[in-house]
């Protein structure tokens, strides 16, 4: 895996298993995993460019934004957990067409 197309290959597989995901989950817990992925997608995109861009051996760009995006990932995370639990309290079900049509 030494070429920029490889990483861009897979980063595309991930970024795609992510939106397929969010589009025909209903579990919420499946959904926020399908975000994860995607989040993860565009980290392996900063690192590959930031990798293969000939604008320097010593500069860190790609690294610096992708802990961003995991600190991002993680606190995207609690909060959605967190939504998850209350959602789960109030309509006994973390399915999101259930609880959608269940209170109005």
């Amino acid at each position: 895996m030494n070429s920029l197309t490889s990483y861009l290959a897979i980063s595309s597989i991930l970024f795609s298993l992510g939106i397929y995901g969010v589009i025909t989950r209903k579990n919420a817990v499946a959904i926020l995993m399908s975000v994860e992925l995607i989040l993860n997608a565009s980290g392996l995109n900063f690192v590959a460019f930031n990798r293969f861009s000939g604008l320097g051996k010593n500069l860190l760009d790609g690294q610096v934004f992708t802990i961003f995006i995991i600190v991002l990932a993680a606190a995207e995370a609690a909060v959605a957990l967190a939504i998850i639990i209350n959602l789960y309290k109030n309509y006994d079900t973390v399915n999101v067409d259930e609880a959608n049509t269940l209170k109005g």
